[in-house]
């Protein structure tokens, strides 16, 4: 007996797949094989990225950290050193927040950074 092509469920699987390349380029977006191929590409793209969004955040947190204490005269590495050294708790996101919108505070955290730092090491480059 040969497969169905024409019944309500194959209508619903394909205007489910059709739904999901809606916007794709060329064949991609209208044919059913490459619309199927494109779907399970796509699919391990997404998986993949969300993964690679959080790295792309942190390098973009700590390029923001880099800036902000590159112009008060502390490199990153050392900034770090005196927050742990200090005990104090507050993420790369954070204080990345707090360096935009809040920089009197962040010149008072780096300040504080400072003071746990060796003087010896705390020469900016």
């Amino acid at each position: 007996m040969s497969r169905a092509t024409s019944g309500a469920a194959r209508h619903r699987k394909k205007k489910r797949l059709f739904k999901r390349v809606k916007g794709f380029h060329g064949s991609a977006g209208r044919t059913w094989r490459l619309a199927q191929e494109t779907v399970i590409r796509a699919d391990c793209y997404a998986y993949r990225d969300r993964r690679v969004r959080k790295r792309d955040f942190r390098r973009l947190w700590i390029t923001r950290l880099s800036a902000a204490c590159k112009m008060r005269g502390i490199a990153y590495s050392r900034f770090i050193f005196g927050l742990q050294a200090a005990n104090l708790e507050l993420n790369r996101k954070v204080l990345s927040e707090i360096a935009i919108f809040s920089p009197a505070d962040f010149d008072a955290i780096v300040e504080i950074a400072k003071k746990h730092v060796p003087a010896e090491s705390s020469v900016a480059a």
